[in-house]
């Protein structure tokens, strides 16, 4: 008996797609290399997905000097540099006052670069500039529900320094787009460059607040969702974590104001450390049973509504918040400050070893502020 071949011209279907590019990042503080990492929202989607089991293809560009080891192996350019991110603090400065520059840039990810599949949820993370319009059309086409963080649109870069800037996003290419989109994803922050109002009307959108938790704008309903009590010692990169826990969370069925408390939960785990999280693997397999059994519980309730999860608190939304909140753990892990003279080094990504390690991890391009302007693009 001779099988029949395969169509090959048949896109399989997976689950995840994400796309951004990993980073370079450089936290410098009154003129001293303090800290350097692994960068990009990537980076830390991978470390909550990756936890949780979610399977996940990643679309990443770097250059031949890529320094890190990643699970998720990028595309390496011969022709092209690591993007690297500089991110400047001074002793007597806020939040408020950082100046984030981006110092190279490796090539955006085009619609050729991504893979000829079908993908269930896909996820538009990009930092440094590197998802055009048209790739965000494609990746529309490719998967069935699509989740946007605003930064990845609405970033603009000085032509001679890199300083970071934020315009509107109906002053972008990708305002058009809205109302293809599913989820949108903006910090405090950056909601006054998205309207959430009119944004609302086509796609959930979900504001993050820090140690206020989050809100979810949809067209008829906006949801407050609790926080997680954290000890915050590095906001950076909570932003992505909770964006990874929100994915993950629809991934597995839970009803948006779960997914967004999931969202919560790795948000608050994130700001503890410093860098990219480590998560406890007892915690994570605590969490990962309890969303397993919650989605079994609601199953029937999201049989005839397959293609957009319920928006609507479940009855017992407060049970899964107290069951994440016995699961959590919280590690103790030192502090410690790696400085570099930054006027004496020939370059930052060449510094010495700090306490042992080849790296202090540490992120800076999160959700943080950062200055507007009011021209395109």
């Amino acid at each position: 008996m001779v099988k029949e071949a395969k169509d090959s011209s048949v896109p399989t279907t997976h689950r995840c797609l994400i796309v951004g590019n990993y980073c370079h990042d450089v936290l410098i503080k009154d003129d001293v290399v303090i800290a350097e990492s692994l960068g990009g929202a990537a980076s830390f989607i991978s470390a909550v997905l990756d936890g949780l089991s979610v399977s996940s293809d990643y679309i990443s560009k770097v250059g031949p000097d890529f320094v890190y080891s990643v699970n998720h192996r990028p595309i390496t350019l011969s022709s092209s540099k690591t993007t690297v991110f500089h991110a400047y603090f001074s002793t007597e400065s806020t939040r408020q006052d950082r100046i984030l520059k981006r110092v190279t840039a490796c090539d955006p990810v085009t619609p050729s670069d991504l893979p000829n599949s079908k993908f269930d949820f896909g996820l538009a993370v990009g930092v440094g500039g590197e998802i055009l319009p048209e790739t965000l059309e494609r990746m529309i086409e490719m998967c069935k529900v699509v989740f946007v963080d605003i930064q990845a649109l609405i970033r603009v870069f000085d032509p001679v320094d890199g300083t970071v800037n934020l315009v509107h996003l109906n002053q972008t290419g990708f305002w058009p787009l809205l109302n293809r989109i599913g989820y949108l994803k903006a910090s405090a922050d950056e909601a006054p460059f998205v309207d959430v109002e009119e944004a609302r009307k086509w796609c959930c959108v979900v504001v993050t607040k820090g140690e206020d938790g989050c809100t979810v704008y949809s067209k008829d309903e906006e949801l407050s969702i609790a926080p997680f009590p954290a000890y915050q010692v590095d906001p950076t990169g909570a932003g992505d974590s909770f964006l990874g826990g929100l994915v993950a969370g629809l991934v597995d069925g839970l009803a948006v104001p779960d997914a967004a408390l999931l969202g919560n939960f790795f948000g608050s785990l994130t700001v503890g450390q410093i860098g990219l999280p480590k998560f406890d693997s007892r915690m994570v397999q605590k969490v990962k049973d309890e969303v397993l059994k919650r989605s079994l519980q609601h199953f029937g309730s999201h049989e005839k509504h397959e293609d957009e999860p319920k928006r609507l608190k479940p009855l017992d939304h407060e049970e899964f918040l107290a069951a994440l909140s016995a699961a959590k753990v919280v590690p103790a892990y030192p502090i410690k400050e790696c400085k570099w003279d930054l006027h004496s080094s020939p370059g930052a990504l060449e510094q010495p070893a700090c306490n042992g390690h080849r790296r202090l991890p540490l992120n800076p391009v999160c959700e943080e502020p950062i200055k507007s302007v009011d021209s395109k693009p």
